[in-house]
């Protein structure tokens, strides 16, 4: 995929999948913004892909911070093309009867506010260039109810039918929205996870975790036409006939 003379802002680029999606997305020809509230470290990732990399310190739970974040983009790279939403949070895990009510919507925030305030930021820049790509990292906790997630499957829910609401109004004016559900990744996530010791999940060995490269490679193919077939739908990574359209070993 070559996407030469095109701009990526990838959120949560600090570490993990959103890193590792801006190291893809450069080497892929892109120019990338880096947006995360850990300044030091996207500023660090910045100097290790060069000019085509620009840091922007960002609260994505604040719309205004957001807004500002993209802006910065523009006047940086010049437009906005890619949009990747990656940020997202677990922790506290707990059972429904024992989580805190305002640590619980501090991953509502993130994970579901976070997503819609960079649609709502990117869609006016990408409508008037004419089109644009936003991609959304989902989760099968979208799909199935998994025990002390309650915040974290309502989010992902959330977040995945506003990659279909995207498409419903967007789609016709060449706005492409997908969903990426990648599985269990090897994440700092993933050892939160761990440490809670709840669910099957948790039980889980290191090995059994995907690398997050193998994410941003997916994340970058989505950008082709060969992914059209899903817009405003997800892609599920634990699929081997997906791993093998991607390239992935």
């Amino acid at each position: 995929m070559d996407l030469s003379g095109k701009t990526a802002l990838i959120t949560g680029a600090s570490r993990g999948i959103g890193a590792a999606a801006a190291r893809a997305f450069a080497q892929a020809g892109a120019k990338v913004a880096l947006v995360a509230r850990g300044s030091d470290a996207i500023a660090e990732l910045a100097g290790e892909i060069g000019e085509a990399a620009v840091a922007i310190p960002c609260d994505i739970t604040r719309y205004w911070e957001v807004e500002k974040a993209v802006q910065n983009c523009v006047d940086a790279h010049g437009g906005l093309d890619i949009l990747v939403n990656n940020a997202g949070a677990i922790e506290p895990i707990a059972h429904l009867a024992e989580a805190d009510p305002d640590a619980w919507g501090d991953v509502i925030d993130i994970n579901l506010k976070g997503v819609f305030h960079g649609m709502r930021a990117a869609l006016p820049v990408m409508q008037a260039k004419g089109g644009g790509t936003i991609l959304t990292i989902g989760s099968g906790a979208a799909h199935n109810p998994i025990e002390a997630w309650s915040h974290y499957c309502a989010s992902k829910a959330g977040a995945l039918m506003l990659t279909r609401m995207v498409h419903k109004e967007y789609g016709e004016a060449g706005i492409r929205a997908l969903s990426l559900s990648p599985g269990t990744v090897a994440t700092q996530m993933q050892r939160e996870i761990k440490s809670s010791g709840i669910n099957p999940v948790s039980q889980l060995d290191w090995s059994d975790h995907i690398p997050p490269e193998w994410v941003a490679k997916t994340l970058v193919w989505m950008c082709g036409s060969e992914t059209d077939d899903w817009l405003g739908a997800e892609i599920s990574l634990r699929d081997e006939s997906i791993r093998a359209r991607v390239g992935l070993v």
